[in-house]
């Protein structure tokens, strides 16, 4: 059993930034990719980011490029998401989720997820 907690939302004013978390409990020998999703009121869960195990793939949806980072710190089983240069359109629940694939992108290649985690950009 695999237990994901993800915190760091909040309200920001579009250009700030927010860095996400999410801690990961349980059996970690079964987590490979991470991957953060994000979810807007009457919209379809999307992908956002993903990374390897090594941290040494990374994956982005084009919405996010150059202004997302993920990362992960393995000896503390925590993935990150900073996001920088936030855009009204940012505004949804941002989940993570953990993969026994290398990396993955489609949503039904993740088994456990987070609880979610509210980000709002407005001013």
């Amino acid at each position: 059993h695999v237990q994901l907690v993800d915190s760091g939302g909040g309200l920001v004013r579009p250009g700030g930034s927010l860095t996400l978390s999410c801690v990961v409990s349980g059996e970690t020998t079964t987590i490979n990719a991470m991957g953060w999703y994000r979810q807007a009121p009457g919209s379809q869960r999307e992908f956002v980011a993903a990374i390897s195990r090594a941290g040494t793939i990374t994956r982005y949806a084009d919405s996010v490029k150059g202004r997302f980072t993920i990362s992960r710190d393995k000896a503390e089983n925590t993935a990150y998401l900073q996001m920088n240069s936030l855009k009204p359109e940012d505004t949804a629940t941002y989940y993570c989720a953990k993969s026994v694939a290398v990396v993955a992108t489609l949503v039904g290649s993740y088994d456990y997820w987070g609880q979610g985690t509210q980000v709002t950009v407005a001013s």
